[in-house]
């Protein structure tokens, strides 16, 4: 799962078919990859939002 949050975060559109497939060899269901999807993209979301404001930077 972490390997895959690591994908999504570098670079999403190398999400293949085989990495879902192997999140799902390991038991993770489609709802689980579905949220595991949308918590890692909106961490790294609110990240960058928050980078691109300087938010935290004194």
């Amino acid at each position: 799962m972490l390997d895959y949050v690591v994908q999504v975060t570098k670079d999403a559109t190398r999400i293949s078919p085989a990495d879902l497939d192997g999140l799902r060899e390991v038991g993770f269901n489609d709802q689980a990859i579905l949220q595991i999807t949308l918590i890692a993209s909106w961490f790294n979301y609110i990240n960058r939002v928050a980078d691109a404001l300087g938010v935290g930077r004194e």
